[in-house]
């Protein structure tokens, strides 16, 4: 069972010594990855507008500058805010300098009050969906040294390069975001690494339906599900003890998950990124 942290809320003094601290104490309490939220502004409704959010990617190469172990990546970028080869560029450049830790986390966005205050094009579902897709193949082209013209329904690239590739081989990770049964999890079982789904509070059975319809998806293309790591985002609790986040996370893996991905409900300190990490060690003993 893997853990992991992301990243939403920041404290009100200055951000860089809190970037620094939760990326080492992620590092040394042995996470598997510090995950960034894609936004910018705050998303979470019970924090205020004028709360102050870092850019994913410029944080995350912070990050990768910070620490020396734990992967990196976003949880996850929203497809449309990015031209796709800047995204892609942005993926390739984090690994390499993170030398080869970089995820590529993606779905398709969803913040309609964001994008309208900041002009982010965030366009109807049916299209946002045929530009991931898009994305997702071009990812796969480009990242293998492929720089034949692209042209899909969404994406025209003429020349498609990534140079310097990846470090990671054959390339970086690649994570979808969302829990759709009709449109994401066919694109898990296609072309991700790994999927996040939802914490539901209903005795675990959303997520074995979840699961259950992903593995449909590989066996209809004749993909071992066992290939994609399957991840569930859940908040951290208020004074939650070590035996209790262990008991949590055995509770987890037993629904089928491999990897738990930690909120939290303000800026992570470093007791609580301890917390998680005597968890992991006593899941792992």
């Amino acid at each position: 069972m893997k853990l992991s942290l992301t990243i939403t809320s920041f404290p009100a003094g200055p951000l860089a010594p809190f970037l620094t601290a939760t990326g080492r104490a992620a590092d040394e309490a042995g996470l598997d990855t510090v995950w960034a939220a894609d936004h910018l502004l705050q998303a979470d409704p019970t924090h205020s507008r004028e709360d102050p959010v870092l850019e994913a990617y410029t944080s995350l190469g912070f990050l990768a500058a910070q620490t020396s172990r734990v992967r990196l990546g976003t949880m996850v970028a929203a497809v449309t805010y990015r031209p796709a080869a800047l995204l892609l560029k942005a993926v390739a450049t984090l690994d390499v300098l993170s030398n080869g830790r970089a995820w590529l986390g993606i779905g398709t966005g969803y913040h309609q009050g964001e994008a309208r205050a900041l002009g982010l094009p965030l366009p109807p579902t049916p299209e946002r969906f045929a530009h991931l897709e898009e994305t997702l193949q071009l990812a796969l082209q480009m990242w293998a040294d492929n720089p034949a013209p692209f042209h899909g329904d969404v994406l025209h690239l003429e020349q498609p390069v990534s140079h310097p590739l990846p470090v990671s081989r054959p390339r970086p990770r690649i994570l979808i975001g969302g829990a759709g049964e009709q449109r994401t999890l066919p694109l898990v079982a296609r072309y991700a690494d790994a999927c996040n789904l939802f914490d539901i509070p209903d005795g675990g059975a959303t997520i074995r339906r979840k699961l259950e319809v992903l593995r449909r998806n590989c066996e209809e293309i004749g993909r071992p599900c066992s290939e994609i790591e399957t991840s569930i985002a859940t908040r951290l609790r208020p004074d939650e003890s070590v035996d209790a986040l262990a008991a949590r996370c055995r509770a987890f893996g037993d629904l089928g998950l491999d990897h738990v991905v930690f909120l939290h409900p303000a800026a992570w300190t470093p007791a609580d990124i301890a917390r998680l990490g005597a968890a992991a060690a006593q899941l792992a003993a």
